[in-house]
C-alpha cells in the first residue's frame, strides 16, 4: 500500500522560506521526498535554507513578494505545483492608539496582499496549478484569542483566513484543496521579537496560556505537511488550531 503521508512526486512552492515556520517546513518536507521551490527576501537566510534541504533537483529563487517584478520573475520560472505553502508575514506589535497608514500599509502588503496576487498569478497560469493541488494558508490562534498590541498582526490573518475559505469554495471544483494552520507561539523569530517588544512577564504568560507549554516549529510544519500530503485529499476549506492544548 502507498504510502499517503509521503510526499515523494509533489513540488511545491514555499515561501517565506528564509526563516521561522517556512524554513522548518521547507526542511521537513524535503525529508518526505518532496522536491521544493524556496522563495525569501533574504537572499543569505534562504542559501542556509537550502543547504539544510535532503535530496537534489531543489529551486532556490530570491523574490520580495510585494513587488509585481519578483512576483512575475517567481511565476515565470517555477514548474507545475502539487502544493503551496504561504508563510509570508510580519509581526509588528502596536498599540491602537498609535497605528499609522503606514502600519495598515506595510502588514497587508506583506501579510495579505503578497499571497492573494502570488495565488491570483499561480491560477492565471493554468500549468502551476491543477487537480490534487493543496493550498497552505499560516493563519494564528490569535483570531480567536486576541492580544495587546496584535491589532494589525490579527486582522491580516483574520483577513487572509476568511479569503482561504472562499478560495477552497471556488477551487473545489478543480480539486484544488486550500485549508490554514493557526498556530499559538512557538520558539523562534516571532516570539523572540515579542520578548524584546514587551518583557519576560509577558512571556510566561503566553506560556501559561498554552497547557502543553510552548510548541516547536517542527510542530507547526508537520501540520501542514499532512494538508500538503494526499492523507489530506478530503479535506478544505478547514483552520487547524495549533494551541499547545
Amino acid at each position: 500500500m502507498d504510502n499517503v503521508f509521503s510526499l515523494k512526486g509533489k513540488t511545491l512552492l514555499i515561501t517565506g522560506a528564509s526563516s521561522g515556520l517556512g524554513k522548518q517546513t521547507a526542511i521537513s518536507a524535503s525529508h518526505l521526498g518532496a522536491q521544493l521551490i524556496i522563495t525569501g527576501r533574504n537572499v543569505e537566510k534562504l542559501a542556509d535554507t537550502y543547504s539544510q534541504l535532503e535530496g537534489e533537483n531543489h529551486i532556490s529563487i530570491s523574490a520580495d513578494l510585494t513587488k509585481p517584478e519578483d512576483l512575475d520573475r517567481l511565476t515565470e520560472n517555477i514548474p507545475p505545483l502539487n502544493g503551496v505553502v504561504y508563510s509570508t508575514g510580519i509581526s509588528v506589535l502596536k498599540p491602537t492608539r498609535f497605528i499609522e497608514q503606514a502600519d495598515i500599509d506595510q502588514n497587508f502588503s506583506i501579510g495579505f496582499n503578497a499571497p492573494v496576487l502570488l495565488t491570483s498569478r499561480l491560477l492565471a497560469q493554468k500549468k502551476l496549478i491543477s487537480g490534487n493541488c493543496s493550498l497552505v494558508f499560516i493563519s494564528s490562534i490569535s483570531i480567536k484569542y486576541p492580544f495587546v498590541g496584535g491589532a494589525m498582526y490579527i486582522s491580516v490573518k483574520a483577513a487572509l483566513e476568511n479569503y482561504a475559505r472562499v478560495l477552497g469554495l471556488e477551487l473545489a471544483p478543480k480539486r484544488i484543496r486550500v485549508n490554514c494552520v493557526a498556530p499559538a507561539f512557538v520558539k523562534g523569530p516571532m516570539l523572540d521579537q515579542t520578548r524584546e517588544a514587551t518583557n519576560e512577564d509577558v512571556i510566561k504568560q503566553i506560556e501559561a496560556r498554552q497547557p502543553l507549554g510552548l510548541g516547536k516549529p517542527e510542530d507547526v510544519a508537520n501540520a501542514i505537511l499532512f494538508y500538503l500530503s494526499d492523507a489530506s485529499k478530503w479535506i478544505s476549506g478547514t483552520s487547524l488550531i495549533l494551541g499547545g492544548g
